[in-house]
C-alpha cells in the first residue's frame, strides 16, 4: 500500500483525537518487524505527496500505480499541487513502476479496481481474508462517507462524495460500488482504525 507521508504530524493532542499513536513509516513497519528494504510490493491509490512521500525508502520495491496517475504527477493541473514527481523518480529510474491500466490481480488474494473518485488514477485495494473481501479505499474518505448521519439519509444521499473529486456523480456512484461490493470497508483517512491492531479485530 501508499507509502505515506515522509514527517507525519505527532502530538499529544492529535493522538488523542485519533485514539491512537502515530507511527513514522519506518516505525510503522517495525511494529511488524520489517523494514522499508524488506517491502518487495507497493500498490499506490494515488500519488498525491502525502500517500508516497516514503517511496525512495523502498530500495527493493515493485511499485503498482495507475497510468493516470502516473501522467497526473508528471503533469500536474495547477489546481492540484499535492503532486509532486520528485516523490517517484528513484523508482521510476531504477525501472520499478508498474502502470497499471485496468482492474487486475497482483498477486493471488489481492486485486486493484480503478476508482477514480478522489484522482484520475485512483485504485482501490481487495484483499481475499478468511472474513471476506477487504477492500482499502483508494480516495480520501471516512467511514461516515459510506454510512452518512440520518441528516444527510433524509435528503436521499446514501453515500457522501469525497470532499476533493475529480467528478461528484461519478465519485458518489464509486462509493456505492465499493460499498456493495466489500465485506468488509477500510476508508484510507478513517481515523478509529489508528486505535485497533488488526481488521476485522
Amino acid at each position: 500500500m501508499d507509502t505515506g507521508d515522509a514527517h507525519p504530524i505527532v502530538s499529544a493532542d492529535r493522538e488523542q483525537a485519533i485514539g491512537g499513536k502515530i507511527y513514522t513509516f519506518e516505525d510503522g513497519l517495525a511494529l511488524y518487524g520489517l523494514k522499508p528494504s524488506e517491502i518487495d510490493i507497493v500498490i499506490h491509490t494515488h500519488l498525491h505527496t502525502d500517500h508516497c512521500e516514503n517511496d525512495h525508502k523502498c530500495t527493493n520495491a515493485r511499485f503498482y500505480v495507475h497510468f493516470r496517475e502516473l501522467e497526473r504527477i508528471r503533469d500536474p493541473h495547477p489546481l492540484d499541487f499535492r503532486y509532486l514527481e520528485d516523490y517517484i523518480e528513484d523508482a521510476a529510474e531504477a525501472g520499478r513502476i508498474e502502470s497499471i491500466d485496468s482492474d487486475r490481480e497482483i498477486v493471488p488474494g489481492i486485486s486493484v479496481m480503478h476508482t477514480p473518485a478522489h484522482t484520475d488514477g485512483g485504485l482501490s485495494v481487495a484483499v481475499e481474508t478468511s472474513a471476506g473481501k477487504a477492500f482499502i479505499t483508494g480516495f480520501c474518505v471516512v467511514m461516515e462517507n459510506f454510512y452518512p448521519p440520518p441528516e444527510i439519509r433524509g435528503m436521499e444521499m446514501s453515500v457522501i462524495p469525497p470532499g476533493t473529486h475529480v467528478n461528484a456523480y461519478d465519485a458518489y456512484d464509486i462509493l456505492e460500488k465499493v460499498r456493495e461490493t466489500a465485506d468488509i470497508l477500510i476508508p484510507l483517512h478513517e481515523p478509529s482504525f489508528a486505535g485497533i491492531n488488526s481488521i476485522p479485530q
